[in-house]
């Protein structure tokens, strides 16, 4: 836990500097129109979506935290070489790599994840990552007011930070590679009886470990399955909302304070998103409650903030700062849903495959974000506030409708009747000799999916 906090920690600074270095002079400093920025957003997300399924298979191809390790270090190294770009051409070829880079690391958290929790830790686990977020948040706004003291010939404030986000993440980069394990079986800092221990304890998944070999079939279930697709329009919807990540101070200034004021307040962005989030997993984990209908409540806060933001007078600065930070609630659905994921699909391809479907559908909503902020809009952007505000609300219903899809489901197998056999599963071995011997296995150990091992049930 902590190398995936420290990871999405400088993951999340990095791909966020981008709105962080509005503030600190990229757009003049770089020669960019706000359109061209908008575009920087863009594209990282758009080269995210063309690899993001690629970058899954790889994922179950090789071992997981090496891939992710490698991706990584050119991350690193393309971040740093956001300082010796001066055009929209350069800037546009480093967040493009950044993009790609990125497929790695959120899917193979949630496989890692998966690995080493159960289904019910699993979503407690992915909010303590996710909480980096605000951590990272908190990081760069310090680190953005001491730069913007800097007085260096020909190197701007902005330069500054890509170089020293991208040195830390090229520490963390050979921190991943030596110390991150790939799965429970072969993690370093456990004994043998305690991966043993490890393997056992997650046997109640009924999902498996990890398995290597791609498998037909379970592609092929994975894209006729509905409630995938629910997901998937859910991780689009909602994202829709995390454009804010690169336009959040440009709002803030526009609200009317000054640059050194703005950075401090950003600060205040990171503080709120940690609440929130912890606030979220809690309460999705507790059993009356659940993922779905605590992911969906947390949109009741986010929509009402939205709201505000949109209707309150220009001249209530404070007012409108306070209902952005109420709207900042709309962020934390997504890091329960993703928790949520990990719990109710199994079977080692369909698992990747649900997740490169839903980060695709991710990377969609993230794309098309950044776009509604036009000039024309500002400062108030009402437009952009309007869409964010049915947005979320859609996103809230898609909840709601796939919890009420596994609750039907778990209904109908609960009714289901089973003879004695049905726990008993052989697989055949061949011995040195060319003889076959039936050897019984335990069912929850077989690479099945959720649809395919009638004896998963969903977290709701």
């Amino acid at each position: 836990m902590p190398l995936m906090g420290l990871m999405y920690l400088m993951a999340f600074a990095d791909k966020t500097t981008l709105g962080q270095s509005a503030i600190l002079g990229i757009i003049p400093g770089a020669h960019l129109t706000q359109n061209q920025f908008n575009w920087l957003g863009t594209i990282f997300y758009l080269s995210y979506l063309a690899f993001e399924y690629p970058q899954n298979l790889a994922l179950q191809r090789f071992p997981v935290g090496k891939w992710m390790s490698i991706n990584i270090f050119v991350w690193a190294v393309a971040l740093l070489s956001h300082a010796a770009c001066k055009s929209f051409g350069a800037l546009f070829a480093v967040r493009f790599i950044l993009g790609i880079c990125e497929g790695a690391i959120t899917p193979g958290f949630m496989i890692v994840t998966s690995m080493f929790y159960t289904r019910e830790e699993q979503t407690k686990r992915v909010g303590y990552w996710f909480l980096m977020n605000g951590t990272a948040i908190i990081f760069l706004g310090f680190v953005s007011f001491g730069v913007l003291h800097t007085k260096t010939h020909n190197f701007m404030a902005w330069q500054w930070l890509m170089i020293i986000t991208g040195v830390i993440t090229l520490v963390t980069s050979v921190l991943f590679w030596f110390f991150f394990p790939d799965s429970p079986t072969t993690a370093k800092f456990l004994t043998s009886e305690e991966r043993v221990l490890a393997v056992q304890r997650i046997k109640v998944n009924q999902a498996g470990v990890e398995n290597k070999h791609w498998k037909r079939e379970q592609f092929i279930e994975t894209l006729r399955d509905p409630k995938v697709w629910v997901m998937a329009l859910f991780a689009a919807m909602s994202n829709v909302f995390n454009s804010l990540s690169n336009q959040r101070q440009l709002i803030v200034s526009q609200f009317g304070f000054t640059p050194l004021q703005t950075t401090l307040i950003g600060c205040v962005d990171g503080v709120v998103e940690i609440i929130y989030i912890w606030l979220a997993v809690t309460i999705a984990s507790h059993k009356k409650v659940g993922r779905g209908y605590g992911a969906a409540l947390m949109f009741v806060p986010a929509i009402l903030g939205a709201i505000l933001v949109n209707t309150l007078p220009s001249h209530n600065k404070v007012g409108l700062l306070f209902s952005y930070w109420v709207a900042i609630f709309g962020i934390t659905p997504f890091v329960v849903f993703l928790g949520w994921v990990g719990s109710i699909v199994s079977g080692h391809t369909k698992r990747t495959t649900t997740n490169a479907i839903v980060l695709i559908a991710y990377a969609i909503g993230n794309a098309a974000g950044p776009f509604m902020w036009k000039k024309p809009y500002q400062p108030r952007n009402h437009v952009p506030w309007a869409v964010i505000t049915a947005t979320m609300f859609t996103s809230a219903l898609l909840l709601l409708v796939l919890r009420a899809m596994l609750a039907l489901e778990n209904k109908r197998r609960n009714a289901e009747q089973h003879d004695d056999t049905f726990d008993d599963v052989y697989l055949t071995e061949v011995q040195d000799d060319g003889s076959k011997l039936e050897k019984k296995v335990d069912r929850a150990f077989l690479d099945l999916t959720d649809i395919q091992n009638r004896e998963f049930r969903y977290i709701l």
